[in-house]
């Protein structure tokens, strides 16, 4: 069969099922360009806005570590501003039989412009208790007392407080920071080192104690209450909703820091341990501790009224008051150690900032100087050890001590310096070194040290730490009775060696 070839007309039928009229096309086209205009000018306008805006943060993609806002009575007040004391609530605490007396201590360092938080009450106290000027503002625990306990009935009681201080739902509280009422804190440095943490994380931060009977007899990851803790107000906010349930469950447990330890063991999180948190569950003197702190800033200190006062010749208040006298002048740099040597008097000195110099008529290595004296005994044995640290044997031989010196007054000098003066010690009826080394350094009676500020960010850099050199600044009399040191920033090649 033979095949007929298609006519064009055929051909040009076949083809219009595919093809759009002409006037249909035109407009597609028409309104494709228009389009493309509109979108062109729209992204030219975005541009110019986002420019311009000083906040154009409804397109921004939030940080991973930055949570989603809340209201301001029920979380966290969130956005740029760096954490300071008042993103922090304190939740202290006491009772009545002894917040009258203990409260004397707690106001040294509460500032009531600045601090929030309460002192959390087994009862109402009366009006003359609850009216001490500049006072920490109180609350009374609520049903504490239907829980079951095997020991003590106040540690369920201040357990809680971390419960109820969230229930209280304060305004823009990134931290709640857990102490007892003979627990003083050094606010600045809290603040400081809390700033390097993500408060909408979970965080459980505090320190261990001194003592390792303490720590095996409860836990080597428990933050110690007496040295204080502090819980992110995520973790404070997934607390709550178990606390009750952990108390119930761990009824055994013997303090209120045991219970909320094994609630937070629950979540997961782990103790993050900071070591400018002070258990002090020590005896005796805390003295040797306190001139070799570790490269930390002091955050806290506790049980000051059972240790000798710190400062000797004044009472615990006083002793307590002369810390805080230098530690405001200089809060960074209180208790930081360093080293000085005088080659040419082979004299070794160890610089505790805003406390006590020791000198050593000798030359004495660094690595020996950073361990402190064991002036002070385990808590519950009363024996020499074991500490959670290294220590060195305080001696009896007056030829084997060194001369000790305490910080007698600080002031700003007009360039801005800070300028400690530190007098020699001398205990009544105590013996003497007769040779011929220790009868020089004995003509020493004043230390005066100069140094900058310490940067207020400084702990709260992510810098590694470095101790601070210093130098002899007054070395052409060879038998002053002053010496003046300046403590400076060490050069980055410079090493402090005998």
């Amino acid at each position: 069969m033979q095949k007929t070839s298609p006519t064009r007309a055929d051909q040009l039928k076949a083809s219009n099922l595919f093809t759009f009229p002409e006037k249909i096309r035109d407009y597609l086209v028409f309104s494709l360009r228009v389009g493309l205009l509109l979108c062109f000018l729209a992204s030219i306008s975005l541009a110019i806005f986002s420019a311009f805006s000083p906040k154009s943060h409804w397109l921004s993609i939030p940080s991973s570590t930055q949570a989603q806002p809340e209201s301001r009575t029920s979380g966290p007040e969130l956005g740029y501003e760096r954490t300071n004391i008042s993103h922090i609530l304190f939740g202290i605490g006491a009772s009545i039989a002894t917040w009258r007396e203990r409260s004397r201590s707690t106001n040294l360092w509460w500032d009531p412009k600045s601090t929030r938080g309460f002192v959390w009450l087994d009862a109402k106290p009366d009006n003359q208790t609850s009216n001490v000027s500049g006072s920490i503002p109180y609350r009374v625990s609520e049903d504490w007392t239907r829980f079951k306990y095997s020991s003590s009935q106040s540690a369920v009681r201040i357990a809680r407080i971390v419960y109820e201080s969230f229930k209280l739902r304060v305004p823009n509280v990134r931290w709640f920071v857990m102490g007892d009422d003979d627990t003083v804190f050094f606010t600045h440095n809290l603040v400081s080192v809390l700033a390097r943490y993500d408060h909408n994380q979970m965080y459980y931060i505090g320190g261990n104690s001194e003592s390792v009977e303490q720590d095996v007899m409860h836990a080597y990851e428990m933050a110690f209450g007496g040295g204080g803790f502090a819980i992110s107000y995520q973790l404070a906010a997934r607390l709550v909703e178990r606390m009750d349930g952990c108390l119930e469950r761990y009824y055994n447990f013997y303090g209120s820091d045991q219970r909320v330890w094994g609630c937070v063991s629950e979540m997961g999180v782990p103790l993050t341990k900071l070591r400018g948190f002070h258990q002090f569950d020590i005896r005796g003197d805390a003295y040797g501790i306190l001139a070799a702190h570790p490269l930390a800033p002091l955050v806290s200190l506790h049980h000051l009224d059972t240790l000798k006062p710190l400062f000797p010749n004044q009472t615990h208040l006083d002793s307590v008051k002369s810390l805080l006298r230098a530690y405001r002048v200089d809060p960074g740099r209180i208790l930081q150690q360093s080293f000085c040597y005088d080659h040419r008097r082979k004299w070794s000195m160890s610089i505790s900032w805003g406390y006590t110099i020791q000198l050593y008529p000798s030359m004495v290595a660094a690595l020996d100087l950073q361990i402190p004296l064991r002036t002070f005994k385990t808590w519950r044995s009363w024996n020499d050890g074991p500490f959670t640290f290294n220590t060195r044997p305080m001696s009896s031989v007056p030829c084997e001590q060194p001369l000790i010196f305490f910080l007698d007054h600080v002031k700003v000098s007009k360039s801005g310096l800070t300028v400690t003066t530190y007098k020699r010690f001398v205990a009544n009826g105590g013996q003497q070194c007769d040779k011929e080394e220790y009868i020089h350094a004995r003509a020493m009676q004043k230390i005066i040290v100069s140094s900058n500020k310490m940067d207020p960010q400084y702990w709260t850099k992510e810098e590694a730490p470095r101790r601070e050199c210093s130098e002899i600044k007054n070395r052409d009399g060879f038998w002053h009775v002053n010496m003046e040191i300046r403590i400076r920033a060490c050069r980055p090649s410079e090493s402090i060696f005998v």
